[in-house]
């Protein structure tokens, strides 16, 4: 089932870029139209809790505003290396990358995940996946799967974690580049203290955004920029999206997003 999926996406590039190299653009393209074919798999899969309702494929789009130069290939930065997707919800980008050639490796914890897994396991079943899948719970101390990743996808799952410091070291000491997304904000709820510049964070109360206790914490910018660098990562490039000029930690309507190209300075 997957090749079948590999090949129609394949054939769709062909059409559009002959010489198979994915700029971002052609990523988009790519993702959405393994978008479709994916949903129609999980169409006819029940799973008990429900699919995970988010779209994946949106984190694609700020790739535009933070790809640029060489880097807008994104893909080129895995090499012959495998890919790491941390918190993979129901694997959608995982499959996707595979249907593109690249081995990936999928980590999340039932716990936590959506459905306990069972979405992305489905899929890994129905689509005769080689995506390698580990139960990881990120929030105690792990130990990611052996040996070097050219590329990780670390998003949407940094301000779910109580301990970002040692997650982050963890990865940058095997993934070479990581494409990081995370909540942040500029002002504290009720506008009190504005902290955008301040290399700071702010700790959410149990229930205090979206009534989800599994939301820690909340930087600023400056504080993302921060805590990434003592963890061993240099910066590409970053962009954020939402709310960008009043952002708070907790409200849907202060959702301000970054979005962040990384590189590691522990692996040589």
């Amino acid at each position: 089932m997957l090749d079948r999926v590999g090949r129609v996406v394949a054939r769709q590039l062909r059409r559009v870029n002959p010489s198979g190299r994915l700029d971002v653009e052609r990523l988009i393209d790519a993702g959405l139209r393994c978008r479709s074919h994916l949903d129609k798999v999980k169409a006819g899969i029940p799973i008990e809790g429900g699919w995970y309702p988010y779209d994946s494929f949106m984190n694609l789009y700020p790739l535009r505003q933070l790809l640029a130069g060489e880097h807008r290939y994104l893909l080129d930065l895995a090499g012959d290396e495998p890919v790491l997707d941390i918190g993979c919800g129901d694997g959608m980008l995982a499959f996707f990358l595979e249907s593109l050639g690249l081995q990936v490796h999928a980590v999340d914890h039932p716990s936590t995940n959506y459905n306990a897994m069972r979405g992305v396991r489905a899929l890994k079943a129905a689509l005769e996946s080689a995506v390698e899948l580990h139960e990881l719970d990120l929030d105690r101390r792990f130990t990611l799967p052996p040996g070097t990743y050219g590329l990780a996808l670390f998003l949407g799952t940094l301000y779910h974690l109580k301990n970002p410091f040692y997650a982050l070291e963890s990865v940058a000491r095997q993934a070479r580049f990581c494409l990081l997304s995370t909540r942040v904000a500029r002002v504290t709820p009720g506008k009190e203290v504005n902290y955008h510049e301040l290399p700071m964070a702010y700790l959410l109360g149990e229930r205090e955004a979206n009534a989800d206790p599994t939301n820690y914490w909340i930087f600023s910018q400056a504080g993302l920029r921060r805590i990434l660098d003592r963890c061993g990562w240099d910066v590409l490039a970053l962009t954020t999206t939402g709310e960008t000029s009043a952002s708070d930690p907790a409200s849907q309507s202060g959702d301000e997003r970054a979005f962040c190209l990384l590189r590691s300075r522990v692996i040589t």
